[in-house]
């Protein structure tokens, strides 16, 4: 009969115990990188690109020192001190992780390219560090067979990064915060520093990795010294699709995804359109033959249910469904941003082109609010996607996209390309920048499945025969059609280059207009995102 393993032979060596953690916190952290990163260049695929190869080179030059000095100075002292300095760097990842990013974001680089630098300085140093961990541990290890002894240390440092993977992604990301998570792996670090000196735990041993722990601690507390949105900070989490916050700035209380305005209320004025591109969200009731017909809506995106609240609160004939993939946002709309289910209003917490292949319902409006700056569910933006929401759309119905993105100029690529695939689907699109110039700003598109074609003329007369809760008269100067399309390519399931297309906009200012609190649309000011993904307010001579 075969023996049951005892506990001991069960229980890791320290050597194996080093290159245990070694994976944990070299996977963690690439995937924490991403979520740091993120705010301040995106998370296209180029960021994610940059990521893995910047890890994958640091840990490889760090497997190869380490090997070269594993015969002569590998120890259990040396994996001790590898550990230790790579929690105290972790310390300082924690403190001037902003700083060292926005810094690296100065330099002259292609914008794909934007994201190595400040990925190099806030992980290539403990990356490299953790590389040493493996081939030391091979030579601790007691084994004679070279062969043997590597082939054991990678298996287990694999599993190792196992755990770190599913841990960091299903665990700690919807559970804590970056400074948080980071606490948590510059912890374990010391704790496998003191478990591999146990029993002989000597005394700048223990003072170092006290004088760390302190370090760690007083970090995750005072937080980092970069410059954070403006406001009060009320809520934030990260989310597993997302870095999310709620700001408080005197009345308006703002959600950042990703550090990006996405939603904005007037605590005291909930339904005032603090967004001027929101009150572009009345427009569809200029292009249907009878705006009475427009009952059923379909929201792509919630966000802070800006978009929803207009139709419900103008509207009073009007049910509203919204699909919003990340649950996080919905549980945050209805606590911090007043949102309410009920007969007019239908939440579905799902991917929304899954939600569209499944449900029978008709909708007269379908409003796609789901696109980031620099982040775009691909699958929402192809010609099989258009096709589909035609599909659930009444004959007569209107499909809105709230795109981001510039209407002319070489950071256009993406709206163009977008504007591009509607077409295919729909016979009549029109678009509104809302800002003006070639900045990036929040261009609404709309598509119809009208065989004739409405001029600016017929839709300023509309305008002012049709009451549609707001004027629309100074939206609607912005009118373009026929986009010079032939450079950009239709957008198909099999091929839709979206990161390739958003890469212009990288280090663009994302600029939207805010109304006066005062007047319903007036004179206002313009906010910015920086390329660090923060915000800030400044006088604008526009009048919309």
């Amino acid at each position: 009969m075969a023996s049951t393993p005892s506990v001991s032979s069960l229980r890791l060596s320290r050597p194996e115990l080093a290159v245990f953690v070694s994976g944990v916190a070299s996977m963690g952290l690439e995937i924490l990188a991403g979520r740091m990163i993120a705010p301040e260049f995106g998370s296209s695929i180029y960021t994610w690109g940059s990521i893995i190869g910047v890890f994958l080179a640091a840990l490889s030059l760090g497997y190869h020192r380490g090997g070269k000095r594993a015969a002569v100075h590998a120890s259990n002292r040396r994996l001790v001190g590898v550990f230790l300095v790579s929690a105290l760097y972790v310390a300082g990842l924690i403190v001037f992780g902003d700083v060292l990013l926005q810094a690296t974001s100065t330099l002259p680089l292609p914008s794909r390219f934007a994201s190595i630098p400040g990925i190099v300085v806030l992980f290539g140093p403990p990356t490299y560090l953790l590389g040493y961990v493996s081939p030391y541990a091979a030579e601790l290890s007691g084994r004679s067979e070279i062969g043997a002894a590597s082939g054991h240390v990678y298996a287990v440092g694999t599993v190792g990064s196992i755990v770190g993977a599913f841990a960091t992604t299903f665990l700690l990301i919807p559970a804590l915060s970056i400074n948080q998570i980071a606490l948590l792996f510059g912890l374990l670090s010391v704790g496998t520093a003191v478990a591999i000196a146990t029993p002989t735990v000597d005394r700048d041993e223990a003072l170092w990795s006290l004088g760390i722990t302190v370090a760690l601690l007083v970090a995750a507390a005072t937080g980092s010294v970069g410059l954070g949105v403006g406001g009060n900070v009320v809520y934030e989490t990260q989310t597993p699709y997302q870095e999310l916050r709620v700001v408080d700035s005197g009345d308006t209380r703002t959600l950042y995804l990703d550090g990006q305005p996405h939603s904005a209320m007037d605590k005291s004025d909930p339904t005032r359109h603090v967004f001027d591109y929101t009150s572009y969200f009345h427009a569809p009731y200029l292009f249907a033959d009878d705006p009475d017909d427009i009952d059923r809506v379909l929201f792509v995106g919630g966000g802070g249910f800006t978009g929803p609240r207009v139709f419900l609160d103008t509207y009073p004939n009007v049910t509203v469904d919204v699909v919003e993939i990340d649950p996080e946002v919905v549980d945050v709309a209805k606590e911090y941003f007043h949102v309410e289910e009920g007969e007019r209003l239908n939440v579905h917490t799902m991917d929304a082109r899954q939600y569209l292949q499944q449900t029978d319902e008709t909708y007269d409006l379908v409003v796609l609010d789901a696109y980031k700056k620099d982040k775009v569910p691909f699958q929402l933006t192809t010609v099989e996607f258009m096709q589909l929401a035609s599909d659930r759309l009444a004959d007569d119905g209107v499909l809105f996209a709230n795109v981001i993105s510039a209407p002319s100029g070489p950071a256009s690529q993406f709206y163009r390309a977008e504007y591009k695939t509607i077409r295919e689907v729909f016979p009549q699109v029109y678009s509104f920048p809302t800002v003006g110039g070639v900045v990036v700003q929040n261009i609404e598109v709309v598509a119809t499945k009208q065989d004739t074609r409405l001029t600016q003329a017929e839709l300023q007369t509309r305008n002012r025969e049709r009451d549609v809760g707001i004027d629309l008269s100074t939206q609607l100067a912005s009118y373009r059609t026929d986009e010079r399309t032939g450079d950009v390519p239709v957008l198909r399931d099999d091929k839709a280059p979206v990161d390739s297309l958003l890469d212009p906009m990288v280090g663009q200012r994302y600029v939207v207009e805010e109304t006066d609190a005062n007047e319903s649309v007036a004179a206002g000011r313009v906010t910015t995102e920086t390329p660090g993904g923060q915000t800030a307010a400044v006088d604008s001579a526009y009048t919309g």
